[in-house]
């Protein structure tokens, strides 16, 4: 209970570094004057990046969560799994054929795509018969790198290559009032998530067991899928590709709290808002008033926790 009550702490604490810090100078003073500049900046940029932040970081280590659970694999995780380049296949898609659509329709096709090479993910490792542990997300890799390469074909034979970089290079800095509203579709997904948590984790003790005890397995796996799809599109769509959290928080709350995910769920979600939020500080005041991408910083600090946690799986 302490760990996550400074947990709930340090969130509150970067939440209100973010809100404050930025190029524009802004107090709590300003806010309570009213200041007119101040009190604008404050709300149409510094309010809907923060919440979005944190969205973000629920949503993704949720989202990574579940995928462990229903796979059974520590390593699995929308970053190791093809998952957000079907989001960049599906997005790429939509803007080709449907140049003028809304921003919706374009992340309807994302959603998709984000499904569909979810769920053929799946269908492969369902077939592999060696099981091991680093063996099954190098599969993720391969296959997210295959969907990345025929993206690229796409986007090169269309010259949108910088417009494709540009999307899925994760950062907030753009993140305004009226452009964001969009990251509250993760809500729902998270809130049925946890209602879904016991049974998840059934479905990942396999077909039999979950027949066994009266689970609709396929029902489950689809459910599970979808919910982490509708997550990951949003998040994508909104903020670009963030890799490496939903990798890494579910594995630490693991070695601190245990497997039994409808227990550890708030924590991660709270784990992984902290950790986004951290990152987000850092690359925001390394080259201030200039910042670093999230996309970028949480990569570097994901990629050092990831190799840690391979040695120590080794």
């Amino acid at each position: 209970m302490s760990r996550l009550l400074y947990t709930f702490l340090l969130l509150l604490i970067f939440s209100t570094i973010s809100l404050f810090l930025g190029a524009k100078d802004i107090s709590l003073i300003d806010i309570i004057n009213k200041e007119p500049a101040e009190v604008m900046v404050f709300v149409v940029s510094r309010i809907p990046r923060t919440l979005s932040i944190i969205l973000s970081g629920i949503g993704l280590s949720i989202s990574g969560l579940i995928m462990q659970q229903i796979t059974q694999n520590k390593f699995v995780a929308p970053t190791t799994a093809g998952t957000i380049e079907g989001t960049k296949l599906g997005l790429l898609i939509g803007v080709i054929l449907i140049p003028s659509s809304s921003l919706l329709v374009k992340s309807a096709f994302a959603f998709i795509f984000t499904l569909l090479t979810t769920l053929i993910f799946l269908k492969i490792i369902k077939h592999i018969k060696i099981k091991n542990i680093i063996f099954i997300p190098l599969i993720g890799l391969m296959f997210g790198g295959i969907i990345n390469s025929i993206s690229t074909f796409f986007a090169i034979n269309f010259n949108i290559v910088q417009s494709m970089n540009t999307w899925m290079m994760g950062d907030f800095s753009s993140v305004l009032e009226g452009q964001y509203e969009m990251i509250y579709l993760t809500i729902p997904p998270l809130i049925a998530t946890y209602f879904y948590a016991n049974r998840f984790t059934a479905a990942g003790m396999g077909e039999d067991f979950a027949k066994n005890i009266g689970l609709n397995y396929q029902a489950v796996i689809t459910i599970g899928m979808i919910l982490i799809s509708i997550t990951v599109t949003v998040i994508t769509v909104t903020a670009g590709a963030i890799s490496f959290v939903g990798l890494v928080v579910p594995n630490i709350i693991s070695l601190l709290y245990g497997d039994n995910t409808q227990k550890t769920l708030p924590i991660v979600a709270l784990f992984g808002a902290l950790l986004l939020l951290v990152c987000d500080t850092i690359g925001r005041i390394i080259i201030f008033p200039f910042e670093i991408p999230i996309g970028l910083t949480a990569g570097c600090l994901g990629g050092i926790i990831f190799l840690i946690l391979l040695i120590r799986k080794r």
